[in-house]
């Protein structure tokens, strides 16, 4: 299962909320595994609304989508959100992950 953090839920909430589409009561956060990247796999986050397939999780009260396929490869993985200076964003730490390139965008298993 996957593990998002109360400071990652609130920050996507914000973000959903100051969206032009926020007045979708829907809209949660899509995380989703695709190929590509240096690895061989990157991580793609996006807000929108839940497709039919999808396992939809929550997590201090932001909606999380994720397709079946995406969820194979996100078992056991924490998303968080830090704000610093010199390291701010989303950060997913992932067990799966055997290899991940230098900037830490894509990952293998």
């Amino acid at each position: 299962m996957l593990t998002v953090t109360e400071s990652a839920a609130q920050k996507a909430i914000t973000l959903i909320n100051n969206s032009e589409t926020s007045t979708e009561s829907d809209l949660g956060l899509r995380m989703q595994v695709v190929g590509g990247g240096c690895s061989g796999f990157q991580y793609s986050l996006e807000f929108g609304g839940a497709k039919d397939t999808d396992r939809v999780f929550e997590f201090h009260g932001l909606k999380v989508f994720i397709d079946p396929r995406s969820t194979l490869y996100l078992a056991g993985s924490v998303l968080d959100y830090n704000d610093g200076l010199m390291d701010s964003g989303f950060k997913i730490t992932n067990p799966n992950a055997k290899n991940t390139c230098g900037c830490g965008e894509s990952f293998s298993v």
